[in-house]
């Protein structure tokens, strides 16, 4: 698989997202689910939003690895919050995450009016290998 990322210019570095990523010759594309804060045994989190953001990547990470993935692989990632101010408050926690993983992904960030039940972030994401 080989990955190119397309930026046009500097100011989204900052951000944590890329403007494209092309991926060629690639061996399998995983389309995973959005993932929340929910526990093992599908109980909704009622928690802030930094502790349903940090389960949230916890379950994102567990999708993609049981597949057989990598997460440095994450080509597309679009968040959905009810709250881009909450988000924002504890957004370095999504930062450090790609940082650590090294992901160069396209992204969008949506804030909706809800999601299931009390849940406050789900993240959508496209993996290849």
């Amino acid at each position: 698989m080989e990955k190119r990322i397309i930026n046009p210019w500097t100011w989204q570095n900052e951000r944590s997202y890329v403007q494209a990523v092309e991926v060629t010759k690639a061996e399998g594309t995983l389309y995973v689910s959005g993932q929340t804060a929910i526990d093992d045994d599908g109980k909704s989190s009622t928690g802030n939003m930094k502790t349903q953001l940090i389960q949230a990547i916890q379950n994102l990470e567990k999708v993609i690895i049981q597949a057989g993935y990598e997460c440095k692989n994450i080509v597309r990632l679009n968040v959905y919050t009810t709250s881009s101010e909450e988000l924002f408050t504890c957004f370095d926690v999504f930062q450090n995450w790609v940082t650590q993983h090294n992901i160069k992904q396209a992204s969008t960030l949506l804030e909706v009016k809800s999601l299931f039940e009390t849940l406050k972030i789900e993240l959508e994401a496209t993996v290849v290998k």
